[in-house]
């Protein structure tokens, strides 16, 4: 069951791979949901897991589970494909966010090059905190 959840949720960051690399917001906000489901579905996962081994008076570790299921092959061959496919989103969920950074600061950029072309202050610093713009006499009028 874990096993395929998480080729699910990696096929997932896949597609949300994808959408960062277009810039399709509107696909990349419906997507937000699905990987949100996902999430939950995969965390309910590991907390039966740990609650499974809890009662079993062991921790939630690997090595709780290798020596659980040291009779079991086929079951340690599944564990080894849960934490392999464990790195493997969490390193596409890591470019994920990079690509989000890396998005979110192109529109930033951009946003400050249409502002300054309007010649309007900025409203919002990079961070997106509000920014005070002045006001008031001109120094040297009356």
């Amino acid at each position: 069951m874990e096993v395929t959840q998480l080729r699910t949720f990696i096929t997932l960051l896949g597609r949300e791979e994808s959408l960062l690399v277009a810039g399709d917001t509107d696909a990349l906000l419906a997507l937000t949901n699905e990987k949100t489901e996902l999430y939950h579905t995969l965390q309910r996962l590991h907390d039966a897991r740990a609650m499974l081994l809890g009662r079993l008076g062991l921790a939630n570790s690997g090595e709780a589970i290798r020596s659980l299921c040291a009779d079991m092959p086929d079951t340690l061959a599944q564990w080894d494909e849960v934490l392999r496919l464990a790195a493997e989103a969490r390193e596409r969920n890591s470019l994920n966010g990079k690509l989000v950074i890396e998005r979110m600061q192109h529109n930033q950029g951009a946003l400050s090059i249409l502002l300054a072309a309007a010649d309007r202050p900025q409203l919002y610093d990079a961070d997106g905190h509000a920014r005070t713009t002045g006001g008031g006499r001109i120094l040297g009028s009356a």
